[in-house]
C-alpha cells in the first residue's frame, strides 16, 4: 500500500500563539508521525501553491481581493472575531490548498493508493465570498474542483466529520449535483448552519446531507450514523473520489466542543471511509486536516489515519474512551427522519 503524505514546513508561518489555531497544531502531527516511525513508510511530498485560477474555481473575486489586500499589510489583520491573517498568511493558505491539490494529483493519477494532507490553515468554513472560522481558502473545495477539471472526475464526495458544520463547503456546492457534501456535526453550535432541512437547491437538491447532533454523543452514535445513513448515501452517490474533512475537535478532551468521540471511535470512522472507497471508487480517498485543538489528540489521531491508510492495525490512544456519552438510542428518531428525507 502506497500512501502519500503531503505537508509543508511553511505552514508554521501562519500563527498567533494565543489563538486556538496556531502552529503547534501541525507541529504536533509532525512530531507524532515521526515518533511512530511513519515518515519512512509514507510517500512524503511537498505541495505547490494554488493559482488564482484555482482559488476562483470556488471563491469570488472579492474573496481573492481580500487575501491579496491582507498580504500587503504589515500587521496582524482580524478578518472577523475568530479569523486572523498575517502578511504571510495568503502564501501559506495557497500552500494549504495546494496540499490537497497535490494529494488529489497523486491519487487520481494512480501514483499512490491513497493520501493524507496535513495542512493548515484549515478551510471548510471559507465560503465563496468570505473567510471565517479560522479558514482562509476552502482547501477541500479547491481539491474537489481540481479533481473534476484535471482528471474529469464526474462525481466527488466530501464527507466532513469535524465537530463544526462545514458551512463554506456546503455553500460552494449547494446547487451542484456533481459534488455531494455530507456533514456530521454538533448542533446547535458554531457556525449555526447545517440543519437537517438544508439539502441543496436546484440541481443540487438532495446532494447535501446534514446530520446535526447534540453535544454528548460519542463512539456508538457515530457508528450508528455511519451504519444507518452514511454507507447507503455514499453507495447511492457512487463517487469517483472521496475527500474526507477530518477535525479531531469532536474528541472528548477537545477544549472547544462537547462531543464524546474517542481516538478509537475516530479510527473506526476512518477505516469505514477507507472501506467505502475500496468498494466504490477503487480506493481513491484523501483525508484532509481541518480542526482539532487538543494537541495530543490531534497528533495521535493523524498517526492513526496514517496506519489505517497503510492497512496497518496499529491504534494509538493515550486517552482511552470518554468517561460517559449520551446513548445512541436517543438518536434513532433523528436518523429515521434523515433516512426518510433522503430516501435511504
Amino acid at each position: 500500500m502506497i500512501t502519500a503524505y503531503i505537508t509543508d514546513t511553511s505552514y508554521t508561518q501562519h500563527t498567533l500563539p494565543q489563538h486556538p489555531e496556531h502552529a503547534g497544531r501541525i507541529e504536533s502531527v509532525w512530531a507524532e508521525l515521526k515518533k511512530a516511525g511513519l515518515i519512512d513508510r509514507l510517500s512524503c511530498l511537498r505541495p505547490a501553491p494554488v493559482t488564482d485560477e484555482q482559488i476562483l474555481s470556488v471563491h469570488t473575486k472579492d474573496h481573492l481581493s481580500t487575501l491579496q489586500w491582507v498580504a500587503k499589510q504589515d500587521k496582524v489583520v482580524l478578518i472577523d472575531q475568530d479569523t486572523y491573517a498575517l502578511p504571510s498568511s495568503f502564501d501559506v493558505a495557497r500552500l494549504s490548498a495546494g496540499g490537497v491539490v497535490k494529494a488529489v494529483d497523486q491519487v487520481m493519477s494512480g501514483k499512490v493508493d491513497n493520501a493524507m494532507a496535513a495542512v493548515r490553515p484549515p478551510g471548510h468554513h471559507a465560503t465563496p465570498a468570505r473567510q471565517m472560522g479560522f479558514c482562509l481558502i476552502n482547501n477541500v473545495a479547491v481539491g474537489a474542483r481540481h479533481a473534476q477539471k484535471a482528471y474529469n472526475a464526474k462525481k466527488v464526495l466530501i464527507l466532513d466529520y469535524d465537530v463544526h458544520h462545514g458551512n463554506g463547503t456546503q455553500d460552494i456546492f449547494y446547487d451542484d449535483d456533481t459534488v455531494m457534501f455530507i456533514s456530521i456535526h454538533q448542533s446547535p453550535f458554531y457556525p449555526g448552519t447545517g440543519r437537517v432541512g438544508e439539502t441543496g437547491k436546484l440541481k443540487g437538491h438532495q446532494f447535501t446531507l446534514n446530520v446535526p447532533i447534540a453535544g454528548g454523543y460519542g463512539d456508538s452514535a457515530y457508528k450508528m450514523i455511519f451504519d444507518d445513513i452514511i454507507w447507503q448515501a455514499v453507495e447511492n452517490f457512487d463517487p469517483d473520489l472521496m475527500l474526507i474533512s477530518v477535525g479531531f475537535d469532536a474528541h472528548w478532551v477537545d477544549p472547544l466542543a462537547q462531543m464524546r468521540l474517542s481516538l478509537a471511535g475516530y479510527d473506526h470512522l476512518a477505516r469505514e471511509c477507507i472501506k467505502m472507497a475500496n468498494k466504490i471508487c477503487n480506493g481513491k480517498i484523501v483525508f484532509v486536516m481541518e480542526g482539532g485543538y487538543d494537541l495530543q489528540a490531534l497528533g495521535h489521531g493523524w498517526r492513526n489515519i496514517a496506519h489505517a491508510l497503510l492497512d496497518e492495525d496499529d491504534l494509538s490512544d493515550p486517552y482511552s474512551t470518554a468517561p460517559y456519552e449520551t446513548s445512541a438510542d436517543d438518536l434513532k428518531a433523528d436518523i429515521h427522519q434523515i433516512r426518510l428525507l433522503h430516501g435511504l
